[in-house]
This record gives structure tokens, sequence and C-alpha cells, in this order.
């Protein structure tokens, strides 16, 4: 057996080709008549679906003369002579007969006078003082419709109008095209069913992708399906893309296993089915995506599908189904893409990328000012939280080195417009309270959206001084004046107008297992070799507290194993921990507790939020402030646990420290 780390076991890239190319590529590979054919389908359940053919009125409507007012049916020539002060007299049944809106009209008459207009002299007779002009207040038959004219053309996506028209039009089947099958085959040996609600052990995961798949898939109109994971066998993989196929599916998507890897098993697969088309986009992340047809060779309904390698991380696996696989589904349901809002929108921060492939940027956007800020969101390819906290995408030109602070860019909108103006852009220091301070902000009957970029406390006062910001989180100590932030806005935000919100006073220390196996008390130990340490990102407050800790004992970073290892929030470094990643980190006790470990109290600190005075009267700030003021919230802060609420929500002062 050969070994699965050599080289000769692992596939190659095909040349890699513009995402656009591969959608031309499947487009031109496939026979879109004999693949997706007519259906016919009940009216009332045609909404969302593509006519396959035009279709004619079969009724007019309305197919009589019918009031459009309360009133009476006249003959208009009857009311010619009416003025005011000169009525004309009108009898039953003779020269009027009352009507209801809707109601047909009789015989012989050919306009109707609002019942307003009239005056009711006894049962039978009636008095007006202004003629009616004919067919007056009078739907006239096929006024709407005809009957055999044109109603909707072929290839057009019904609306909930169109329902409404094909029946008051008489048709209550309509063609149209099958809706597009797919099914999802999930792979890998480490990847568990989620219907089996497992707790994966290391080096497993939880398959998700697949219902990723089936929400976007079914957005689109299609029709998904998923299969549960397939092993890393070549034989169980040909063998669940056999079955998928007979079972009727246009287009076979099989997850991961599309990269270069050797247990990467998909492209193999498509070429016992048929051509591969292209293994490699360029585009990043979603570079691992293979397309395929399954060929002649079969008989009958399995030739001519569409086979789709998408890669196995998250991130990389939705641009696959965004830019390569919805274009070619709804030209398949004849369908035009809906398309995203563009916006222009100022970047928060310099975003490096690698020249020779375009890249896909997940962005955070909110309104600050007068304009929108995007903040980039962490780009690992398996960060599916990047998705979840995105509300917009830009693109990185394939020939760019990456995009500088304050860059103007284009951004593709995943979120409307409107709901922009209600997000609170906070960039600067992580703290456990944002995220209970996010959840009461959407609980509000008018939700708010906090959106948080992890700069640290430095970053934070960048973005304030660029105009990228809200608001941003601070906790500088300055050893020197035992103050927190004033010295540093002082000394790097010099003339801004700035008011310093107290959230919280908390408590840092360092982050041990549980149970303390290596007696970790303070910095000290940091200097023992068989402690390995996680520190904070240049820039976090934390990592400014750590050296000014280390200065005072003497302790030269160099000497503490794991200075260099960097993570960018709390949690962060308490998942290090209770992973074995690492034996401690400094961090906050908020952070230690919620995962179960243990602590080494360090020092207490001033969490600030610092806002320019003029979003002050924003109502963002404004509703901000109330929340954090309110007994209800602070209630729950300090159930997080380490945070004192002796200043929150109180402005603060140079000096005032902790009020010790």
């Amino acid at each position: 057996m050969s070994d699965p780390n050599t080289l000769n076991d692992r596939n190659v890239y095909l040349s890699t080709i513009p995402p656009e190319q591969a959608v031309l590529l499947a487009k031109s590979a496939l026979d879109r008549p004999k693949l997706v054919r007519e259906e016919m389908v009940p009216a009332h359940e045609a909404c969302g679906r593509v006519t396959s053919g035009p279709i004619f009125a079969r009724c007019s409507s309305p197919t009589f003369h019918a009031a459009a007012m309360d009133g009476i049916a006249v003959r208009a020539s009857d009311t010619f002579a009416a003025r005011e002060g000169s009525p004309v007299t009108l009898t039953k049944p003779l020269s009027f007969t009352p009507v209801n809106t809707g109601h047909s009209l009789p015989g012989g008459m050919d306009a109707v006078v609002m019942i307003e207009h009239v005056d009711q002299v006894d049962d039978n007779t009636v008095r007006i003082e202004a003629p009616a002009f004919p067919w007056q207040h009078v739907r006239r038959i096929g006024e709407d419709i005809v009957a055999t004219e044109l109603l909707l053309p072929q290839n057009h996506t019904l609306s909930a109008y169109d329902i409404g028209a094909l029946l008051a039009a008489g048709i209550f089947e309509v063609p149209v095209w099958e809706r597009v099958r797919l099914t999802f085959i999930p792979t890998g040996d480490e990847v568990l069913n989620f219907l089996d609600k497992p707790t994966p052990f290391p080096g497993q995961v939880i398959e998700s992708n697949s219902q990723v798949f089936r929400a976007i898939a079914t957005s689109w109109g299609a029709v998904a399906s998923f299969t549960t994971p397939v092993p890393d066998q070549p034989e169980l993989l040909k063998a669940a893309v056999n079955q998928a196929l007979l079972d009727g599916a246009h287009i076979v998507v099989v997850g991961a296993g599309s990269s270069a890897g050797s247990k990467d098993f998909t492209r193999s697969t498509f070429e016992a089915f048929g051509e591969v088309l292209c293994h490699g986009i360029s585009v990043m992340p979603g570079k691992p995506t293979v397309l395929g047809v399954t060929s002649r060779k079969f008989g009958g309904e399995l030739r001519g599908r569409l086979l789709v390698g998408a890669p196995g991380y998250p991130v990389s696996a939705v641009v696959c189904l965004e830019d390569v696989l919805e274009p070619i589904v709804r030209w398949l349901m004849r369908q035009q893409s809906p398309g995203r809002q563009k916006i222009h929108a100022r970047l928060a921060r310099k975003t490096p990328s690698r020249p020779g492939m375009e890249e896909i940027v997940r962005l955070a956007v909110g309104r600050v000012g007068d304009g929108f800020v995007a903040s980039p969101l962490a780009r690992g390819a398996g960060l599916i939280t990047s998705l979840t906290r995105a509300q917009a995408v830009t693109r990185i030109p394939a020939q760019s080195e990456g995009l500088e602070q304050d860059a103007d860019i284009e951004a593709e909108l995943l979120v409307p417009q409107a709901g922009l103006d209600r997000v609170l852009m906070h960039i600067g220091s992580h703290d456990n309270i944002l995220d209970l301070l996010a959840n009461e902000l959407m609980g509000l009957p008018e939700p708010l959206r906090l959106v948080s970029s992890h700069v640290g406390s430095m970053g934070g006062l960048t973005a304030l001084k660029n105009g990228s910001a809200l608001f941003a989180g601070c906790h500088l100590f300055d050893p020197e004046t035992r103050d927190f932030n004033f010295p540093f806005l002082q000394k790097h935000l010099p003339g801004l107008d700035l008011v310093v919100l107290n959230l919280a006073i908390r408590h840092q220390g360092l982050i041990v297992p549980r149970g303390n196996p290596k007696n970790i008390k303070g910095v000290a130990d940091l200097t023992r070799p068989e402690v390995s340490f996680i520190n904070r990102q240049r820039g976090a407050g934390t990592r400014i507290l750590l050296d000014h800790h280390l200065n005072v004992a003497g302790i030269s970073p160099t000497i503490v194993r794991g200075y260099d290892r960097e993570e960018f929030t709390h949690m962060g470094v308490a998942v290090n921990v209770l992973t074995g990643a690492a034996d401690c980190g400094l961090g906050i006790f908020a952070a230690a507790k919620a995962l179960g470990l243990d602590f080494a109290p360090l020092a207490h600190e001033r969490y600030d939020l610092i806002i320019p005075a003029a979003y002050l009267d924003d109502m963002r700030i404004q509703t901000l402030r109330t929340v954090i003021e309110t007994p209800q919230f602070q209630e729950r802060m300090k159930d997080l646990g380490g945070y004192e609420t002796t200043f929150t929500g109180r402005i603060m002062e140079p000096g005032m420290g902790l009020g010790e």
C-alpha cells in the first residue's frame, strides 16, 4: 500500500479558470431542453414557477358589464338634461335600477350614478342633478382581460399577482418547466451525520454543508435533497453518485473531496461517469470546485447530468454554490438571477490579498456618519461565522495585492440596505458583554444589530480616528497615571471630541485548565519551560496589560513560551486552554467561567466605550446607553462572572481610575 502522504497519490488541479468561464463550460455541455422538461401544475400552486410556453386567456375579465360603484344603473341619454337646480326624475324599473359594486349591469343600461349623487324621492322615484356619460362607473366586458389574448409569455416567472390573473382568466393548470432536482452527497471519514445529534471527538466534525446547500438551492426554486455522509472510499462514493442519478437528480453535488489530497476522490469519480469540464476556479475561497457531466455511454435519462464537486470548507462551498452553481441552475430553470444590491462603502482597515486570484471578502457593514463603513471579517475558508455575521461581500481583483484602509469599495449586499441604518458598528476590544448586548439590542421592539470587529483597543482608537466606527471598546491601562484610556486618547487622538462611557469593571487573570494541574498562579510561572502560553494580538489592551506585568516582574517576553502565538478574543484564548493547545492565557474571568476553566486573578481594569461626541444624539447610541443603564442588563452582566457595575453607564473623566 502506498503512503497516503506521497505526492503521487494526490490530485493535480487542472488549469484554474474564472467562475464565469466554468459556468459557460457547463451550459455548453448541457442539453437544456432534454434535461429539464415541461410539466403541468395547478395554477394556484404555481407561484415562483417559470412558464414553459405562452398562456392565453380562456375567459374575459370581467365577463359582463359590471357596476363599479354602489348606486343606480341608468341609460346615460336619459340623464343628459340634468342640471344643478333642474334635476331629472327617474322611475324604477323603467329608467333606473339599484345596483351594488360588481353587479351585472341590467339590459339597456349603460351608466351608473353613485348613490351619493342620488336624491331618493320614494321607493320607485329618484332625482339627479348631474348628467351621466356613457359607461360612467362601469367595468366593461374584457376591460382587464379579453379571452384568447396573450396573458403571460413563455419563460416568465410567475408572481402572486400572476396567480390571480390566471384564475380570473379561467386558467386552472399552467405549463411550467420542472424544478431542477439536486442531490448533495457529503463525504469524509471524519464527518458525522447531524441527524444523529453527535458530539464530535478530536478530528471529527458535524456535517452541516448539506443543509446550507439545501436552504440556498431551495431559495432558487430548486428541489434539493441530501444523503448521509459517505466515507472516503472510492467505490462507496461512486455508488452514492450513481444512486442519486438513478433517483432522478439533474445535478449531483459532492461535498468535500475536490481538493488535491490523497483522499480526494471527487475528480476521479466524475471521470468514471463522464467528462470533467474543470477542476479549480480562480477565486478564493472556492478554488477546489469541480464540474463534470455524465457521458453518452450511460443510457437514456442518466446521460447529460451535471456533476459538481464543492469544497469541504463552508465558506469555499458557499462560493461554489453562489458563483458557479446558482447561475447554472437558474439558466436551466429559465430564471433571471435577482442579483444583489450594490453600495459604495469605506473600508475600515487594510486588507491584503495574494495576486493571481480573485478573492471574495465578507464584510460587516453599517452606516457611520454620512456614509457606509465596511469592516472585513475573518477570511478563513472554514469560518462559518463569517457567513452568519456578514452584511455584504466585496471582490478583490486577481491582479491586486489588496485594498488599502479607507478605500472606496463596491459592496454586494447580503441584507436589505434599509437594515444598515439599524446597525451599530463597533470596532475595538473584545468582551463577552458585547455578545450579551447584541442579544439585548435584537430583542427590542425596534431591534438594532450590533456588529463587532475585534481588533483590540488600539485598533479601535485607529478606527475612531479614521471615522470608521460609531464606538470602540477600550481598556488601556497607563501605569504612570494609574488611569485607563484617557492618556491614550490624549496621545493618539488629540483634538477629537470623545466621550468615555463605562461598560464595566472586569477581572483579568490567567485562564488555566480546571484544577490548575501545573499550579500556575501568576506571571512568574510563565517563565517555567513546561508552561505554554497563548497571547492576544498586538494592540490588544490585554496584551498591553500583560506586557506591563511582565515588565514589573522583570521578565523578558522572549522567555515566555508561546508569547508570539496570538488569539483575537478572550473566548479564543479560553478554548485554546480548554483543548490543551496552551496551558494558560491572559483573559477575563467571564471567558474562563463560560468554559468551566479555572482562573488566577491578576488585575481589575475598566472597560469603556469610546464614543465620538457627534454621535451622542444618534438614535442607535441613545438606545445603546438606555439598555446599558437598565438594572436588568447590569444583573445579566454580573451573572457572566467577573464584572462590577460601579461605573456602568456613567460618563468618565480623567483620573477616575477604578474609583478606589
